[in-house]
């Protein structure tokens, strides 16, 4: 699987071995750039199942969030 990280937004969380929950934005098999949200190894070259999201999507996605009303604090 060929892939290019073209953006690295932020990590969500990182696990005690140091893989990074992401969001990225990634062009997979030159299909054009997605939004990636999956955990990566500390040196990139391993990653878990995630998810991909057009760009309709995510801004479908950041309108959701931002209509949810969350507690202050996450437990």
């Amino acid at each position: 699987m060929n892939m290019e990280i073209i953006e690295k937004y932020g990590a969500l969380s990182e696990s005690s071995t140091g893989w990074k929950k992401e969001l990225r934005l990634i062009d997979w098999n030159k299909r054009g750039p997605r939004y990636d949200l999956r955990e990566w190894s500390p040196c990139d070259t391993k990653s878990s199942k995630g998810i991909t999201l057009s760009l309709k999507e995510m801004i479908a996605l950041k309108n959701i969030l931002l209509n949810i009303d969350l507690p202050d604090e996450a437990s």
